[in-house]
């Protein structure tokens, strides 16, 4: 590596940590950043029934959809100052017969570019649409 790749390697990563600092702080101090969110928003694609479905995976809980479990970890959605843009991360295991879960996915999904980050599975496809609310969640489960 050259002096001035190493210096643009150096820039770039303390451009990114310091955008990182300064995007944490609005959060902290933004009202509702960390508590609005309490799952994801997916939909899912049976490629064999050519049907996709929309579903809600609240945070640490299992969601079957097919034969793949899915739990949402984390769910983050830019504020509407930015783009447009939810990210989630999801541990995706497929379950057999035998009753064992197969490791098929751990990581970040992007709702703009799903492709970035994706599930490779030969019958299912699973992207991110949006982030659940604290306010939908208590409304659908109180009513």
């Amino acid at each position: 590596m050259t002096r001035r790749g190493a210096a643009l390697g150096a820039f770039v990563m303390a451009a990114a940590f310091l955008t990182g600092a300064a995007h944490g702080q609005e959060e902290r101090d933004a009202p509702d950043a960390g508590a609005a969110s309490v799952g994801a928003v997916l939909q899912g694609l049976d490629k064999v029934t050519a049907r996709i479905s929309t579903f809600e995976a609240p945070f640490d809980v299992a969601v079957r959809f097919g034969s793949l479990v899915i739990q949402a970890r984390a769910c983050h959605k830019a504020p509407p100052t930015e783009a447009p843009e939810s990210t989630a991360f999801l541990e995706i295991d497929e379950t057999f017969e035998t009753g064992r879960p197969r490791d098929v996915f751990t990581g970040w999904i992007f709702a703009s570019s799903p492709a970035v980050s994706a599930l490779e599975h030969p019958v299912y496809d699973v992207w991110v649409v949006d982030c659940m609310k604290a306010s939908n969640a208590a409304s659908d489960s109180s009513g």
